[in-house]
């Protein structure tokens, strides 16, 4: 009796011993801001904004939302000045600090010989995968030509040429495990561009940007809306505008962020629940 009496007390201080060290040893949720384009590479033009500019003002702006009022998340940006950086140096920089998200911010804009370049108007979020149009595929050519800017980047990329379609044939047959949790955390995104900055809603949508293809972890890619409309231009380079942006992002992530950890303690529930056979 004595024996068993002594086994339950070693056993319930070694359980809280182990719980202690777990949240000792909880690892940070950690977020990768992706502020596109920087440095030698302005990014799409407006009339007087340039997108390297809106990018990195809606960047820094969600950072502080997410550090000042979430705890347990880290927030690690690829850029938080003008700088360039490649592709593969932003997807790098997310896979070694192992993101458990990653979000590229971007702007959009329309060739300059479109005849609806300064009305069109509205947000899209992307995930990585097949184009399922032509629009979508100038898009995904736009943000990934910046790698021309690049020496030798046919080697660097493995071939890959922004401006051949037949390049993109690689997107088709990558398995993308999450692409689930990026759809979902598009689709959020989207609906906070709508009632929170009062955007226009181009949808979720799918491409193939390389960014997102070599980062390890759910990632979308946001395109906040048009620089070549004098509207939404003046919109994305004020204050205001930036914050609802970010405000838009950062809502959908709490979010986001509260299904991760609903999700992630359902599986410990399961995992530290006591099997039939236990002796008590």
């Amino acid at each position: 009796m004595k024996h068993s009496y002594f086994s339950r007390r070693l056993l319930s201080v070694f359980m809280a011993f182990a719980l202690g060290l777990s949240v000792l040893l909880a690892k940070d949720f950690v977020v990768v801001i992706d502020a596109g384009h920087g440095g030698h590479d302005p990014g799409s033009l407006g009339s007087k904004a340039k997108e390297k500019n809106i990018n990195l003002g809606v960047a820094l702006k969600l950072g502080r939302l997410i550090e000042n009022n979430m705890q347990g998340v880290k927030v690690v940006y690829t850029r938080k000045k003008d700088v360039y950086l490649t592709l593969q140096e932003r997807a790098n920089i997310a896979n070694k600090v192992q993101g458990d998200l990653f979000i590229s911010i971007h702007t959009n804009s329309l060739d300059k010989k479109s005849p609806n370049r300064r009305k069109v108007a509205g947000a899209s979020t992307w995930t990585l995968g097949l184009h399922r149009s032509k629009e979508n595929l100038e898009v995904a050519k736009r943000e990934n030509s910046v790698i021309y800017l690049e020496n030798d980047f046919s080697t660097r990329y493995e071939g890959f040429d922004p401006n051949s379609t037949e390049s993109y044939i690689i997107f088709e047959f990558m398995q993308y495990k999450h692409m689930e949790q990026s759809i979902n955390f598009a689709s959020d995104i989207q609906r906070e561009f709508v009632s929170t900055a009062g955007r226009g809603d181009r949808g979720v949508r799918q491409a193939g940007f390389w960014v997102l293809a070599k980062t390890s972890m759910p990632a979308v890619l946001v395109e906040l809306d048009f620089i070549c409309n004098p509207t939404q231009e003046r919109f994305l380079n004020s204050e205001s505008g930036q914050e609802k942006m970010a405000k838009s992002i950062y809502n959908a992530f709490v979010k986001y962020k509260s299904d991760y950890d609903r999700k992630q303690n359902a599986g410990k529930r399961v995992e530290e629940s006591p099997s039939s056979s236990a002796v008590v």
